[in-house]
């Protein structure tokens, strides 16, 4: 049975697409600065914001081959002569086994590194034949292997895309060389206080939870064998659990037909792998410093749980949290950047999964400046709940979303990562088509609803790895305990 969602053919303008700064460095102390003066008014003879202008129909059939596997075709007539294969397959880092997180990163860069017909030097010659690349990377809730080549070898792409995705071999020489530079990796993220943060803010936001037990460990990465590797590969793997989104220049009907060649005689066995429970909420908020010995300066996470990617407050979070931090014309950026000088770089995002989610707030800041910018994002959150944010700031928000949708959209590969990767958290197909026109809808008492339930200072965590010395500043914001 065929199935047609019909997409959004009139998004918003493109915006003026401004980025979220990069990982913070550490800058030179700088002399006090005096109070921020009140921003300047714009000219009053600018011109206006341009008109809406139209993306390119997207319209999506649906299928779901004899198997099982739900194949979502999107054809593009105009554009480069390409064609993009994303499949997408629940069990992801959450499904890890606890001895051994991270195996599904390892399991995802080997993919493509042999095959029960081909060895890696023939899959690599085979895909410059073609001009075609595949790649493969795993998320807390599943993997997601993908594939873009000439539409012209459409045919000869999806076979290799097919064999390197359903029959991996993990030769031996293969995933030891993985394993040392899977080593070498986490030695260099490890020296990042910014890294070291993010991991004691995952174990405070999850526990117990694998949600919070998704990054691999030195005796992880050495105890991963050929054996789990395939029996991770064979758990999941499986045409039941995965969905294949193919775009490109091709009718829905070629697409289909791609599938069910290179697909259809796929089949699963034994159950697929239980849900993910979701995570059980914290009793109380939690205080932490990680020691980091003549650390120049600080890593700073300040966030909460909030709730799952399917939950109908996930277009109003993030427009939220695009005010408050999600780019170079947000609060955060504006305060604690432009006008303090602490960071060269602060952001905040609702990081949401299939089971549950988690708001988080970060900046790399000097030493001299810990606690005050502990202040300054408290701050900030407490004015989002306790006042509207007004018209002129809402409508710069809602236009940069609208902009970066449209540049996005723009991109056919970036589509069809998009619907693969909103299939794994459960969310919809139509979800990306309406999430502009949801955000515009949205008014200053939605967004200020949210910025009430999650914003509130005395429920977040606060994780700071840096200088022991700063435990004198954090001092007013909480009991911190030493990791």
């Amino acid at each position: 049975m065929t199935t047609t969602y019909p997409m959004n053919k009139r998004p918003l303008l493109l915006a003026i697409l401004l980025g979220l700064a990069g990982a913070a460095q550490a800058q030179a102390p700088a002399p006090a600065q005096p109070a921020a003066a009140p921003p300047t008014a714009l000219p009053a003879d600018l011109p206006p914001y341009g008109e809406e202008q139209p993306l390119p129909p997207l319209d999506l059939s649906a299928r779901t081959l004899a198997n099982g596997l739900t194949v979502w075709v999107l054809p593009r007539q105009d554009g480069l002569p390409k064609v993009n294969y994303v499949l997408a397959v629940r069990g992801g880092l959450a499904h890890d086994p606890r001895p051994l997180p991270g195996l599904s990163n390892l399991m995802a860069g080997l993919l493509s590194e042999g095959t029960a017909t081909r060895s890696s030097v023939q899959i690599a010659e085979e895909l410059a034949a073609l001009g075609a690349s595949v790649g493969a990377s795993a998320n807390s809730d599943g993997v997601v292997v993908s594939a873009s080549g000439l539409s012209s070898a459409a045919g000869p792409l999806a076979e290799v895309f097919a064999d390197v995705a359903r029959s991996p071999a993990f030769p031996a020489n293969e995933v030891e060389l993985a394993k040392a530079n899977a080593l070498q990796a986490l030695k260099a993220s490890e020296a990042q206080p910014g890294y070291q943060a993010s991991k004691a803010m995952g174990r405070v936001l999850y526990g117990d939870h694998p949600y919070g037990n998704t990054l691999p460990t030195a005796d992880s990465i050495s105890a991963t064998d050929i054996a789990a590797l395939q029996g991770a590969h064979a758990a999941r793997f499986r045409p039941d659990q995965a969905l294949l989104v193919i775009t490109g220049r091709l009718s829905a009907e070629q697409g289909f037909a791609i599938a069910e060649q290179a697909f259809g005689d796929w089949q699963a066995a034994g159950p697929p792998l239980p849900a993910v429970a979701a995570p059980a909420p914290a009793a109380a908020p939690s205080f932490v410093l990680v020691p980091r010995a003549d650390s120049v300066q600080s890593a700073l996470r300040i966030g909460r749980p909030a709730f799952a990617a399917g939950d109908e407050r996930a277009v109003a979070a993030a427009l939220t949290s695009t005010i408050l931090g999600g780019g170079f014309d947000s609060r955060l950026m504006r305060n604690l950047r432009e006008e303090k000088g602490y960071t060269y770089g602060a952001g905040s995002s609702f990081g949401l999964r299939r089971q549950g989610g988690a708001f988080v707030a970060s900046a790399d800041v000097r030493n001299e400046v810990t606690g005050a910018a502990v202040g300054e994002f408290l701050a900030e959150f407490d004015r989002m709940r306790n006042e509207p944010v007004p018209a002129d700031e809402l409508e710069r928000a809602k236009r940069y979303t609208a902009g970066v949708y449209l540049f996005q959209n723009q991109l056919q590969g970036s589509v069809a990562s998009a619907l693969a990767g909103n299939w794994l958290l459960g969310r919809p197909a139509d979800y990306l088509s309406t999430y502009v026109a949801k955000a515009r809808e949205l008014t200053a008492a939605q967004v200020q609803a949210v910025a009430r339930e999650f914003f509130d200072p005395k429920a977040q965590n606060i994780v700071v790895v840096g200088d022991a010395a700063v435990a004198s500043q954090l001092q007013p914001y909480g009991d911190f305990s030493t990791d």
